[in-house]
Formats: C-alpha cells, sequence, structure tokens
C-alpha cells in the first residue's frame, strides 16, 4: 500500500470541527512590532476550571513553538502537558481557572500565515508580517479583558511559553500577580538564533515552499521536506546526548547491520527517530508558522526598547518561582539562574528551583512531577 501523501499543510482551516477550541476576535486592528497592523484577528483557546466571582483565580498558561490552546485533554485526545492541569492536578481546576491560547501566528485557529487574508479570503501566505513575542502577548491581552480578567494569579509557561510569561509581566506589570518561567530566556543567545536559522535556511531551500504560497499544491506536494528539516535540527537541541546515546546507541535502523554492508544512505537508528519527527509535524503544524514563531524567538528580548535587560526586569516586582534543567541544551541553566538573580533584584521574592533531569529541554513536558510540585507548592503560596 502507497503512503498516504503528507498535507500540504497541517493547519486548524475554517470549517473543520471546532474540537475544544473557543475563539475571539479582537474586534478591532491590531498594531504591530514591525510598524504594521493586522485586521480581524482571531485567537484560539481552551479554558478550565471556572472563573471566580471576583476573577481572582485566572492562570495563563503559554505554549511553546509547536504547541497550542489543547495544553490538558483526555486519553483520546490527550494536551501537551497532560497530568498537569485537571481537578486535583497540580494545577487544580477544582481552585484554579486555566486558560490557553494558542498564539498570533500560530496554526491551530488563531490568526496566522495559514489564515484568510480578509482582503480576499485567500491564506496569508507570504503577506503576513513578522510578529514578536510582544504582539502575541498584546493580543492575549485582549482575550483577558473578553474574559474579565483584569489580573492573572498567575502567568506560566515553559521554553517560548516562558518568553511569554517574561513579556506579560514587563508590558502589563499591574496585570500579573505571579510569573513562572520555565527553560526559557530573557534574551535570545547568538546560539539560539543559529539555530533557528539553520531551520530557516532549510524550508527556504524547498523548492515547495514557493515562497510561502504553497496552501493551493496537491497533497504530497507542499514544503514538507524542508519543515521536516527543520523539525529534525530542532529536535537535537530538545533532547540531551546522554538520551541519544542511551536510547539509540549506534544501532543501525531497519534491521540492517554494520557488518553485512556499508551504504551511504544506510540509517541509523537515531536517523530514523528523526524522520519520524519530521514528519510527525508536517502532519499537524503549518510551515509559515513554524518560520513565523521561529523568527519571534529569535527577536525575542525583554529589553528591547526598555533601556535594557536590567531596567525591564525591575518591572516584575510580583513573586516568582524559575526553572531551569541541568542538562538543557538549548536554553542552558544559568539562563535560568539569570532570570533568577533578575527577577530577585526587581522584587526580592525569587524562588530557584532545578529539575533534576537527563532528558534535556523537553524535560519540562516530561517531568510532570517535579515540575508540576514546584509549581504547585508555588501557587499555594500566593
Amino acid at each position: 500500500m502507497a503512503p498516504v501523501p503528507l498535507p500540504v499543510t497541517g493547519a486548524w482551516m475554517p470549517g473543520d470541527a471546532p474540537g475544544p477550541r473557543r475563539f475571539f476576535g479582537l474586534g478591532r486592528p491590531l498594531a504591530l512590532d514591525g510598524g504594521g497592523v493586522l485586521d480581524e484577528v482571531a485567537l484560539a483557546y481552551e479554558t478550565w476550571g471556572r472563573l471566580a466571582d471576583d476573577a481572582s483565580n485566572a492562570l495563563l498558561v503559554c505554549h511553546a513553538w509547536t504547541g497550542d490552546s489543547h495544553a490538558a485533554g483526555n486519553d483520546s485526545h490527550p494536551g501537551w502537558w497532560e497530568g498537569m492541569i485537571g481537578p486535583g492536578l497540580h494545577l487544580d481546576t477544582d481552585r484554579w481557572y486555566v486558560v490557553c491560547v494558542n498564539v498570533l501566528g500560530g496554526c491551530q485557529g488563531s490568526t496566522g500565515p495559514a489564515s484568510p487574508h480578509p482582503a480576499d479570503g485567500r491564506p496569508y501566505g507570504s503577506r503576513f508580517p513578522v510578529v514578536t513575542i510582544r504582539d502575541m502577548v498584546r493580543a492575549q491581552a485582549r482575550l483577558a479583558d473578553h474574559l474579565g480578567v483584569r489580573r492573572w494569579a498567575a502567568v506560566l509557561g515553559g521554553s517560548m511559553g516562558g518568553m511569554q510569561v517574561l513579556e506579560w509581566a514587563a508590558t502589563f506589570p499591574d496585570r500579573v500577580g505571579a510569573v513562572v518561567p520555565i527553560a526559557t530566556c530573557a534574551q535570545s543567545t547568538a546560539q539560539q538564533i543559529a539555530w533557528g536559522a539553520i531551520g530557516r535556511r532549510a524550508i527556504r531551500l524547498d523548492p515547495r515552499w514557493r515562497g510561502g504560497d504553497y496552501y493551493d499544491a496537491a497533497p504530497g506536494e507542499g514544503p514538507t521536506e524542508g519543515l521536516a528539516i527543520a523539525r529534525m535540527v530542532a529536535q537535537v537541541t530538545f533532547r540531551s546526548d546522554n538520551v541519544f546515546t542511551d536510547r539509540f546507541g549506534r544501532d543501525v535502523a531497519d534491521g540492517a547491520s554494520l557488518r553485512d554492508r556499508l551504504d551511504l544512505w544506510q540509517r541509523f537508528e537515531v536517523e530514523r527517530y528523526l524522520d519520524y519527527h519530521g514528519d510527525k509535524l508536517a502532519r499537524r503544524f503549518d510551515t509559515n508558522s513554524y518560520l513565523t514563531i521561529g523568527k519571534a524567538m529569535d527577536l525575542h528580548d525583554v529589553g528591547r526598547g526598555r533601556g535594557g535587560l536590567e531596567a525591564a526586569m525591575r518591572r516584575i516586582a510580583v513573586p516568582s518561582l524559575v526553572l531551569g534543567i541541568w542538562s538543557d541544551m538549548l536554553y542552558p541553566e544559568y539562563q535560568q539562574r539569570q532570570i533568577h538573580h533578575l527577577l530577585g533584584r526587581a522584587a526580592g521574592r525569587s524562588r530557584y528551583v532545578p529539575i533534576d533531569s537527563p532528558h534535556g529541554h523537553d524535560a519540562f513536558l516530561i517531568e510532570v512531577e517535579q515540575v508540576g510540585s514546584a509549581i504547585e507548592q508555588f501557587l499555594s503560596g500566593l
């Protein structure tokens, strides 16, 4: 049987089943950091629990690069932080009202490159502007107004989610009661930008990307090869060397053996693992969104336009819990300690908790008990 062709885009499109998503239209144009304006912006979001009458129990959970609003679900449709959110869990929805929003520029219901342009109804494609983490947060603030949340009890998230956490508190210091940035940075480093640049180059060199205007291509004719390579590069940074070695070693894939023959394209098991994750992302994500969100992460700098990093972090005068992972090669632990140091100088109420895990950057998604227990303890004191 021939394999099913990869879709041109894995984006949620108007007319698809909404699932648990809810939608909010901002109602007025959104001015962007880059100087442009987006009209008719919509955000997809999900909620768990019940908002208190005084709206004092609202938590905002911010997702990472290829995440979306579905942070928690059920056995048939688990979320990306499954086991963390729900009745009696670490983010106990018997107490907390939890909100997660698909970011601006995303592809799972929020306005992004795959969304219809209001001028002609065709996907934005190459017409979609550059957006920043700060733009994402400004859009989320409009949703908070709509939900009746004047002030989040806490904003929390890992990786790109942690970038949003810091931007929320720096942009709207009176609207955030506490922050929990996890495995993230206050400003992207040259090496982090370099990883992103390699992925962007892979996509740009895919002839099926067509400059970003590929949505009318037939199944199997989209820029999935470039996206898959970009994801493979990123996947290497998400785990540690020890985990890769322990899991795959030097084993050869497809039942072959290096003793039998040597072939240039003979795959190791780790290559098969990367191939799997590249194809998996192509089935659920949009290539242009991958580019857009990745660029926003590279542009991330809390100190931009605020007199530098230290001045910007002084705006965040609320309790904070910072979580770092010793084996994280993408956002090394020193960056978490820097955030903790800067937040402690500003508010004097910052706590740092190291996550003991060999799993690298993805440990914030894997080590639910360690991460969740630290967060639960922190939130109990609010």
